[in-house]
């Protein structure tokens, strides 16, 4: 299980050239904002959205979220000045698109260190968190990716990955993923956890079907995944709900753990709780609960939702 260096339920990105969604986005209760210079960005607006984006992370009023710049593909004439102009602005880290081999990370890996030096910032203080599947090569190397020094995130993107492979739809008729993609989210969720990072899913893009939205946040939830790409203020507070662990979650949590420290005392690492023979593996999900909700109850949210 990847330890949580941050609270990062609900990741919502923002368009960089918008300063209207770029304020509005100040008062939304995500716990990390990604302000887009990449796909949401024409090219004449580049220089302008690096400029608002730096000036917006100098002087915003930021309530505890994590300030993220996805920057433009490193095979893009507008990435490298993306770095060197947003450092400026101390981010705390850069989402990556269309990552495709670790020497693509550790040539951002290079500028940073050196950005990093002229900042006064700790050396690889910034993270990067990698968009690994929206080239096929990204996808085939992404347990390489994974393990890319800075790294303390991992997602991944279904609609550029469709338009590299010529695929016509990434979801069925019952709007399900299509297998090459619910291939590429498994393994964005195994190899993040074998790297100890932390998986995150990618976005839903019907803006207005938040049921269907609520749906695969459990389904994400469920295998593992610790939060979700956003692109709508609405999907924020439904992100954050399914992440965050239930009041009867925490309440078992917490009695899981005493019953796991009675037991040891006792000379025992196996025992019946609940009806239920549990080990090692359940006492790690409970520490895992207790870790998030303490985190949730330290940003001033309640402890867990009822």
């Amino acid at each position: 299980m990847p330890a949580m260096t941050s609270l990062r339920r609900s990741v919502h990105i923002v368009p960089g050239s918008n300063d209207r969604m770029l304020r509005r986005a100040l008062e939304l209760p995500a716990d990390a904002l990604v302000f887009d210079l990449e796909d949401s960005v024409t090219p004449d607006n580049k220089e302008a959205a690096r400029r608002a984006v730096t000036d917006l992370l100098a002087q915003g009023s930021f309530r505890g979220q994590e300030r993220i710049v996805r920057m433009n593909a490193l095979e893009t004439p507008w990435a490298a000045a993306d770095l060197e102009a947003t450092m400026a602005g101390r981010p705390d880290a850069y989402m990556v698109p269309k990552a495709r081999t670790p020497a693509d990370l550790a040539k951002i890996d290079s500028i940073l260190s050196r950005l990093e030096q002229r900042y006064g910032y700790p050396d690889r203080s910034v993270k990067l968190m990698v968009i690994a599947t929206e080239t096929p090569q990204g996808l085939l190397n992404i347990k390489d990716l994974a393990v890319s020094p800075r790294l303390d995130g991992l997602t991944w993107g279904a609609e550029d990955l469709s338009a590299a492979i010529g695929a016509r739809r990434n979801r069925d008729e019952h709007g399900g993923f299509l297998e090459v993609f619910r291939y590429a989210r498994i393994m964005t969720l195994l190899a993040a956890t074998a790297a100890g990072i932390q998986p995150l899913d990618t976005v839903f893009v019907k803006l207005r079907d938040l049921e269907g939205c609520r749906q695969e946040c459990r389904e994400a939830a469920g295998m593992g995944f610790t939060g979700k790409l956003t692109i709508h203020p609405s999907q924020v507070e439904i992100v954050n709900e399914i992440f965050s662990p239930s009041a009867a979650e925490v309440a078992e949590a917490e009695q899981l753990v005493a019953a796991f420290e009675e037991n040891r005392r006792a000379g025992r690492m196996a025992f019946a709780f609940n009806g239920e023979m549990v080990d090692a593996p359940h006492l790690e999900r409970a520490r895992r609960i207790l870790d998030i909700a303490s985190r949730i109850s330290r940003k001033g949210e309640p402890k867990a939702i009822n």
